[in-house]
C-alpha cells in the first residue's frame, strides 16, 4: 500500500524528518517497506530551457520537417530540426538542449543526443506536452508567452509538486489503516501520547443540503448481502480531466487519473477506505436501483467488455431491466460514468465481506474495491464519506443534489464489547503502564472504556474490525506506548516443559534429521494442484473440487504427494540439477463417498546418482535397492523393526513394495512409471518412498524407549549358499530363518545375488550370511550347526532350495 505524505498532511500536521516518521509508523505496525519520492512532472522538467524561435525554414530532404534556428538567450543560436505543424518564428518555445533526459508519457526516458535528422544537424529538440510528462497532447509543440525570457528555466514557470511515497506492508488484519486517513488516525494517536501534540485529524468538509427533483428508488432485496447502502443524485455536471493537484494525488500513489468523477471516487477510497461507484442516472432503467441476486448462469458484460456467466449468489446493483454492477466488485460496460455524463447516481455501501471476496474470487476480478469490502469496512462512516464525495463532485464537476441522500440500513451496528484487566497489560508487555496511560491510550484509540471495576468494560469503534479481544486491545496499547520503550530484562526466566508420550512433529523431526545427514533436502509444495494431473489416475468421485480457486489452474486438493513433488524435480532437472534427493511432510486429501479424509505423509523422491562424484568416489545410480536402505532406517529409528513386505502393482508405479505391521500399510515404496515421468519431461528413473504418517504415530505410541546391556558374548557368522526358483524372494528365505533360529538369530543378510552360466535358466543363487548370538552363553559350533541343520531341512522342504557346494 502506498503513502503519500502531502496526501496525509491534508488530515494531519507532521513536521517530522522523513527517516524519522518511516521509523515510526515501522514502530506502530505499519512497517515501511520502501520510500521513493515522487514529482508531479516525472524528471521534474531538469534541463528544459525557454528558447525564442529565430527562423523557421522548410528541410531540403522532407516535406514535413523544419529546420529552425533558436536562441536561449546566451551563446551563438542552436539549430534544430523539428516535425511539429505549429512551428513557426517569432514563437517562445520549450527546448531540450543535448544532453537533457525526458520522460514521455509513455515509453522510457530517453537522453536528447547531436544527431543529422534526413542530413541536417540538430543540436535539441522542441517540445510536446506528452514528450516531457506534461500531457497527452502530441498535436504541436508548447507554445509560451511571449513575456518568458528566452533562458529561462522551464521548471520556474510551473508548480512542480514534490512528494514523499511510503510503501507499507501492511498486515491483513489492519483495515483500519488500508487508507490515508487510517494512517493518519494511528499517527495522530502516537504522537499525541509521545510527542505530546495535540494534533486533531482534519477529516473533510461537506457543506450540502438534500435537494429534490429526482424520483429515483431504491430497494435493497439482498438484505444480508448488504446490510447498509446509501446514495445520492448529482445533476449537471461536466465530466471532463480533474483539477492538477487531484491528478498528482492519484499519480504519487500509482493511480492513472481518468476523468474528474472517477478521479474523486478513487480519491476518496485511499483517502478514507470506502470504495464508491458512480452510476450514469441515464442508464438507469426505471428510474430504480434494485440491489438483489440473479439467476445462475445469467449474462453480464462488464465495463472492460467481457462477458461473465453470473453465479446465484453473487450480489448485483440492477436498474428496473437488468444488472448495471457486480456489487462492490466491478461495473457494467452501460453504467459507467462516461464523457458524455451530465448525472449521476453515487453509491456508498456496505456489502457483507465474504460474499465479495466469494464473488471476486469466483470471476478473478481482484479489484481495490473488492479488497477493500472483503476485509470490512467502517458500516458507521458510509454516509458520512458519500457526503464528502459529493461536495468534491459538485466543486469540481459542478451540477446540484437532486434527491435526499438516501439511506437504507438493514441492520444495527453496534461497537464491539471487550473486557480488559489492566494487570494483564503489565503482565503480557513486561511494561510499567500505569491506569492514567492505558486510559489516556484507549481514549486516543478512539475506545470507550468504562474503568469504575475491573474488569474494564470497552467499546471498540467497527473499524477495527481484527480487535475483538483483550489480547487485540493489548497489543494496541503496545503500539501506541511504544516497544522500544519496554525495558529490557536483567535476567532471563526459562521453563522446561514437560510432555508426556510423543507427537508428530517430534517424529518428523527424527526422520527429517536423519534424511537431511544422508543429503536429502525438505520441500513444501502447495496442498492444491491440477486435475489435469489426476484425469485417468484417480477417479473423479475420489478428488475434491475447489469451488473458486485465485489460479484457475490449481482447482483440485492433491490426493498423492507424487505430482507435486515432480514439479519440483522436473523443475530443478531443467535447470541442469539432475541428482536431487527431497523429501516432504504434507497432507493429501480424498473422498469417498461423501466423507473426507486427511491423510498425512513423509514422502521421499529421488533420482541421479547417490552422490556428486569426484576423482575418488565413484558416481553409484540411485535405485529403488538404495531407497529401500534409506526407507527402512527410517522405520528403525522409529522404532518399527518388523514388517511384512507385501509386492502390489497400480498404473502410476512400476513396481511397489508394500511395507505391512498386521494389517496397517506404513510404508510403500516404487519406481514410478516412466509413462508418468515423461509427463514431465523427466528421462531418468525416479523413486518414491510413501510413509504414511497417522499410522507410523500410532504404531509409535507403543513403543517405550527401553535400555539394552551390550552383550557380554560374542557373535558368530554363518554363510550359506542356496540355489532357489527365480520366483522366490529373499523375504522368504529371510522369515524361515528367523522363525527358527528364535532369539540366538540376530541378523540375516544376502551379501550376493548369482544368475548365468552353470545355474539352469528358472534359478538363481542367493548368498545369505546369518548372525548368531546368545546372551546368556557363548554359541558352540555344535549350537550353531543344529539350528542350520534345520535352516537347511526346512528351506528344501519349503523352498525346494539346495545348498551349493555339497
Amino acid at each position: 500500500m502506498k503513502i503519500s505524505l502531502n496526501w496525509l498532511k491534508t488530515f494531519i500536521n507532521i513536521d517530522l524528518e522523513r527517516e524519522e516518521l518511516k521509523d515510526l509508523l515501522t514502530d506502530i505496525g505499519l512497517e515501511v517497506e520502501g520510500v521513493e519520492e515522487f514529482e508531479s512532472f516525472p524528471g521534474g522538467l531538469k534541463g528544459l530551457v525557454v528558447a525564442e524561435v529565430l527562423t523557421c525554414e522548410p528541410h531540403p530532404d522532407a516535406d514535413k520537417l523544419k529546420v529552425t534556428t533558436v536562441s536561449i538567450g546566451q551563446g551563438e543560436p542552436l539549430q534544430v530540426v523539428c516535425g511539429a505543424p505549429n512551428v513557426a518564428a517569432g514563437q517562445k518555445v520549450i527546448l531540450a538542449p543535448v544532453g537533457t533526459t525526458l520522460y514521455p508519457i509513455e515509453g522510457e526516458p530517453f537522453e536528447i543526443k547531436k544527431a543529422k535528422i534526413r542530413g541536417v544537424a540538430s543540436n535539441g529538440m522542441l517540445c510536446a506536452e506528452d514528450e516531457i510528462g506534461m500531457g497527452k497532447s502530441h498535436d504541436g509543440i508548447i507554445l509560451l508567452s511571449d513575456s518568458v525570457s528566452a533562458g529561462t528555466k522551464v521548471s520556474q514557470l510551473y508548480n512542480i509538486e514534490n512528494d514523499i511515497v511510503f510503501e507499507i506492508g501492511l498486515t491483513p488484519n489492519r483495515t483500519d489503516a488500508q487508507s490515508h486517513y487510517g494512517v493518519a488516525r494511528d499517527l495522530s494517536a502516537v504522537l499525541s501520547y509521545r510527542y505530546h501534540q495535540t494534533n486533531s485529524l482534519k477529516k473533510g468538509v461537506y457543506h450540502l443540503e438534500k435537494g429534490t427533483g429526482s424520483s429515483l428508488k431504491i430497494e435493497v432485496r439482498a438484505k444480508e448481502l448488504a446490510p447498509r447502502y446509501t446514495g445520492v443524485v448529482i445533476e449537471g455536471i461536466k465530466v471532463e480531466d480533474s483539477p492538477q493537484w487531484l491528478q498528482n494525488r492519484l499519480k504519487a500513489i500509482g493511480q492513472k487519473p481518468i476523468n474528474n468523477v472517477v478521479d474523486i471516487t478513487n480519491y476518496v477510497l485511499h483517502s478514507y477506505g470506502q470504495p464508491l461507484h458512480a452510476f450514469d442516472l441515464n442508464a438507469i432503467k426505471g428510474n430504480q436501483i434494485i440491489v438483489d441476486t440473479l439467476p445462475q448462469g445469467t449474462l453480464f458484460k462488464t465495463l472492460d467488455n467481457v462477458e461473465l456467466k453470473l453465479n446465484e449468489q453473487d450480489l448485483m446493483i440492477c436498474n428496473a431491466e437488468e444488472g448495471m454492477c457486480i456489487a462492490g466488485v466491478y461495473g457494467g460496460i452501460h453504467s459507467g460514468v462516461k464523457n458524455s455524463t451530465t448525472s449521476i447516481f453515487l453509491e456508498s455501501a456496505y456489502f457483507h465481506p465474504s460474499a465479495i471476496r466469494k464473488t471476486s474470487m469466483a470471476h478473478q476480478l481482484r479489484t481495490e474495491a473488492a479488497q477493500h469490502f472483503e476485509k470490512g469496512v467502517d458500516p458507521t462512516d458510509t454516509l458520512e464519506v458519500l457526503k464528502i464525495a459529493a461536495h468534491l463532485i459538485i466543486d469540481i464537476a459542478g451540477g446540484k443534489v437532486t434527491s435526499d441522500f438516501l439511506d437504507i440500513s438493514n441492520r444495527e451496528f453496534h461497537k464491539n464489547d471487550v473486557e480488559l484487566i489492566p494487570q494483564k497489560v503489565r503482565n503480557l508487555t513486561g511494561a510499567s503502564i500505569s491506569n492514567e496511560d492505558i486510559i489516556k491510550i484507549l481514549n486516543l484509540l478512539e475506545i470507550d472504556s468504562e474503568t469504575n471495576q475491573e474488569p474494564w468494560q470497552l467499546k471498540v469503534p467497527l473499524y477495527r474490525a481484527d480487535v475483538t479481544r483483550d489480547i487485540d486491545v493489548i497489543e494496541d496499547i503496545l503500539r501506541i506506548y511504544g516497544y522500544n520503550n519496554v525495558p529490557i530484562p536483567t535476567s532471563i526466566n526459562a521453563a522446561i516443559p514437560i510432555k508426556k508420550g510423543k507427537d508428530k512433529d517430534q517424529l518428523y523431526r527424527v526422520a527429517s534429521n536423519f534424511l537431511a545427514s544422508n543429503g536429502f533436502y525438505e520441500i513444501l509444495t502447495n496442498s492444491l494442484t491440477r486435475s489435469k494431473y489426476l484425469d485417468g489416475w484417480v477417479k473423479v468421485e475420489q478428488q475434491i473440487k475447489l469451488l473458486s480457486s485465485i489460479n484457475v489452474e490449481l482447482d483440485v486438493l492433491r490426493t498423492n504427494m507424487l505430482f507435486s513433488a515432480l514439479e519440483v524435480m522436473s523443475y530443478n532437472i531443467n535447470r541442469s540439477q539432475k541428482n536431487l534427493k527431497l523429501f516432504e511432510y504434507g497432507k493429501t486429501y480424498t473422498q469417498n463417498e461423501g466423507k473426507y479424509q486427511e491423510d498425512l505423509h513423509l514422502y521421499l523422491i529421488a533420482t541421479g546418482n547417490q552422490l556428486n562424484g569426484n576423482w575418488n568416489t565413484p558416481s553409484n545410480k540411485i535405485d529403488f535397492y538404495y531407497l529401500k536402505g534409506l526407507a527402512e532406517s527410517v522405520l528403525n529409528r522409529l522404532g518399527i523393526f518388523h514388517t511384512t513386505l507385501v509386492e502390489c502393482h497400480d498404473a502410476i508405479h512400476e513396481y511397489t513394495l508394500n511395507y505391512l505391521v498386521g494389517s496397517s500399510e506404513v510404508l510403500q515404496i516404487s519406481k514410478v512409471s516412466n509413462n508418468i515421468t515423461k509427463k514431465w519431461d523427466i528421462k531418468q528413473d525416479v523413486f518414491v518412498a510413501d510413509f504414511n504418517w497417522d499410522k507410523i504415530f500410532k504404531l509409535s505410541q507403543k513403543n517405550n524407549l527401553s535400555k539394552i546391556v551390550v552383550s557380554k558374548f560374542p557373535s558368530i557368522r554363518r554363510d550359506l549358499a542356496l540355489l532357489l526358483d527365480k520366483n522366490i524372494k529373499f523375504t522368504d528365505v529371510q522369515q524361515i530363518a528367523l522363525k527358527i533360529g528364535k532369539n540366538q538369530l540376530r541378523q540375516v543378510d544376502l551379501f550376493d545375488v548369482y544368475e548365468g552360466e552353470k545355474i539352469a535358466e528358472n534359478k538363481k543363487s542367493y548368498a545369505v550370511n546369518y548372525i548368531f548370538r546368545d546372551d546368556d552363553k557363548t554359541m558352540t559350533d555344535k549350537d550353531i550347526d543344529k539350528i542350520m541343520s534345520k535352516l537347511i531341512e526346512q528351506y528344501s522342504y519349503q523352498l525346494n532350495a539346495t545348498v551349493r557346494g555339497q
